[in-house]
C-alpha cells in the first residue's frame, strides 16, 4: 500500500499542513519539526504526489518544447542545450514534434499548458499566424526559434544572417572566387530570413563588379540540392561559375552528391560552401566549409533566459542576437 502524507505525519507526530510545508517550502517550519518529518519521509519511502504539489505551489517544474523534427540534425542539438541547462535549474522538459503542421503545433501547445509547465519553447520551420497570436495572449512564459523566419513579435534567440553572408562571401572572394551563384530558398514571405541573406550575397557581388547568379528552390532537404544539381551544372558551364553557396547545409550534401555522382570533383572542379554546420557537415568527404550556426547556445540561451523570467532574475533584451563563425574544411579552394 502506498505511503500517504497522513503516514508520515503520524510517524513524525506532526499536522498534515506541517508535512506540506516542509514539502513545499512554502511557509517557515521550526528545524526540529523539518528534522523529524524529513527522516520520517525518508524512514517510509515518501513520494510527493508532484501533480497536487505543482497545484499547491504554482511550480511544476516543466517546460514544454515542441520541435519540428527531433529527428533533425540541427533540432536534436538544440533540444540539447534546452534539457542540459534545463537540468541545472532542476527543471525537466516534456517533448514533442509537430512534424511541420501548423495544426498540430497550435494543438500542443494548448496541450501542454493544460499539463501546468511553467513555459514553452517552439522550435519551428513555419510562420502560423495562429501560434504567434496564442502566445502573444498567453500569459506563459514563451521563447520562439526558428531557422527560417523572423518573427519579431515573440521573444527569441536569432543570429545575424547579414553579417553571416557577408564572412562566407569575403571568404569566397578572398580564394579568388568571382563567379559565385548562391543557391536559395523561394522567398514565401518577407519574414523568411533569406530576405538579408540574399541581399548581403547582391551586395558582396556588386562590389567586386560581378552579376548575381541565384538559384531558388522550395525544398530546403538534402533531395532538393540533389536535384538542383543539373541546374547547376548548366549555369556552371554557362556562366563559368567556380563556387555555389548554399543558403544550408542539406542543400550543399545534396548537391555535392550529385556531383560525385556525374564525376564532378570538389573543390577541384567547383567550390561549395553551406551555411548552419549540422553534424554531418564534419563527416561527409570532402568536409564542408560552413558557417556555423550555434544550435546548442539556442537552445541554451533560450531556456537559460525563461528560467530567470521564472525566478525573477534579471533579463536582457527580448531579442538575443548570437555570433557565428565560419568554419573551414576542404569542399572549397583558391581558383
Amino acid at each position: 500500500m502506498a505511503v500517504t502524507i497522513k503516514d508520515v505525519a503520524k510517524l513524525a507526530e506532526v499536522s498534515i499542513s506541517t508535512v506540506s510545508r516542509v514539502i513545499n517550502n512554502s511557509k517557515p517550519v521550526s528545524p526540529e519539526a523539518r528534522r523529524r518529518v524529513l527522516h520520517a519521509i525518508e524512514t517510509l519511502g515518501y513520494e510527493p504526489n508532484e501533480i497536487a504539489r505543482s497545484l499547491v505551489t504554482k511550480k511544476s517544474n516543466l517546460i514544454g518544447v515542441i520541435v519540428d523534427d527531433i529527428g533533425s540534425a540541427y533540432v536534436s542539438q538544440i533540444v540539447r542545450g534546452i534539457e542540459e541547462i534545463g537540468r541545472m535549474y532542476k527543471y525537466d522538459i516534456v517533448l514533442s514534434s509537430s512534424y511541420g503542421d501548423a495544426e498540430t503545433e497550435l494543438k500542443f501547445l494548448k496541450l501542454l499548458k493544460t499539463k501546468q509547465v511553467e513555459g514553452i519553447i517552439l522550435v519551428s520551420e513555419l510562420v502560423n499566424q495562429e501560434v504567434i497570436d496564442y502566445m502573444k495572449n498567453t500569459k506563459m512564459e514563451f521563447m520562439y526559434i526558428n531557422r527560417y523566419y523572423n518573427v519579431p513579435e515573440l521573444p527569441t534567440v536569432s543570429l545575424d544572417h547579414d553579417n553571416a553572408t557577408k564572412i562566407m562571401m569575403d571568404y569566397l572572394i578572398g580564394l579568388g572566387h568571382k563567379k559565385i551563384l548562391y543557391l536559395t530558398q523561394e522567398e514565401d514571405s518577407d519574414k523568411n530570413i533569406e530576405v538579408e541573406k540574399v541581399r548581403a550575397y547582391e551586395a558582396a557581388m556588386s562590389s567586386i563588379g560581378e552579376e548575381p547568379t541565384l538559384v531558388r528552390i522550395s525544398n530546403h532537404r538534402m533531395d532538393g540540392g540533389y536535384k538542383i544539381g543539373r541546374e547547376i551544372v548548366r549555369l556552371k558551364e554557362e556562366k563559368g561559375i567556380t563556387a555555389v553557396f548554399c543558403s544550408q547545409d542539406e542543400l550543399a550534401i545534396g548537391l555535392m552528391n550529385y556531383l560525385y555522382d556525374n564525376g564532378i570533383n570538389i573543390p577541384e572542379d567547383i567550390s561549395v560552401a553551406g551555411y548552419g554546420d549540422i553534424n554531418v557537415a564534419s563527416i561527409y568527404r570532402p568536409t564542408l566549409t560552413t558557417i556555423k550556426e550555434p544550435y546548442y547556445d539556442m537552445g541554451a540561451i533560450a531556456i537559460r533566459k525563461m528560467l530567470k523570467k521564472l525566478i525573477g532574475e534579471p533579463i536582457d533584451d527580448e531579442i538575443i542576437v548570437l555570433p557565428v563563425r565560419l568554419i573551414e574544411r576542404e569542399s572549397c579552394k583558391k581558383t
